[in-house]
């Protein structure tokens, strides 16, 4: 288990490493393994660029994020001009359901509603959405629409699990009350707790996923 004081170093070298990210804007502490982020950024893009970063960094247990992003003069934009962005960034992306996915832009924060089959479409839209000029935040508030939970989820879910890792599949349990899937246990990185989140979230009939996985340090 690394001491914070190292993994304090480690954080700020791979942040410095990362090419995106101004890592001169971003303070870092560290206390038990979990880190703190502050500064200002100027881009929404940039923001999750330091989380995805951080969460990178062996030993990291938990990220609290106290980044805000302030938007340079000279790239401000109205939030009409980002409205416009958002509807042509859906419209020419295939993965989007356009025409079940509404949206409301004020001083730069991006609201997302509407009603899709899919949590990786929920995912594409914000994912869409993060990077445009002008953005400082998203509220993701699409829903996925209600279906079926199919016989045998949750062996459904592991056999998903097993494609990615038999020795993370044996050690995770997953509970299914009604739509909702809970997921518990250890996995070893930020990068394994997402995998397994997804595979969850890719089973039909599931409409909430309560990720209670830590992370090993």
């Amino acid at each position: 288990m690394k001491i914070d004081a190292q993994l304090k170093k480690d954080v700020e070298a791979e942040l410095e490493w990362e090419s995106s990210i101004n890592a001169n804007g971003v303070g870092v502490a560290v206390k038990d393994g979990v880190v703190t982020l502050t500064g200002h950024l100027g881009s929404f893009a940039e923001k999750v660029a330091v989380e995805r970063a951080t969460k990178r960094v062996e030993g990291v247990r938990g990220v609290a994020v106290e980044l805000d992003v302030r938007i340079e003069p000279h790239h401000q934009v109205s939030d009409a001009e980002i409205a416009a962005a958002i509807h042509t960034a859906f419209k020419w992306h295939a993965l989007i359901p356009e025409d079940r996915i509404h949206f409301t832009v004020e001083k730069g924060w991006v609201t997302l509603s509407g009603m899709v089959d899919w949590d990786h479409q929920r995912h594409n839209a914000e994912a869409a959405v993060r990077p445009l000029t002008g953005v400082v935040g998203v509220i993701n508030k699409i829903s996925l629409r209600e279906r079926d939970v199919p016989e045998y989820v949750v062996h459904r879910i592991h056999e998903a699990l097993a494609r990615y890792a038999d020795y993370e599949a044996s050690h995770i349990e997953v509970l299914v009350d009604d739509a909702t899937a809970t997921l518990r246990g250890a996995v070893n990185s930020w990068a394994e707790r997402d995998i397994v989140q997804n595979a969850a979230w890719s089973t039909a009939g599931i409409q909430r996923v309560r990720n209670e996985l830590k992370v090993s340090s």
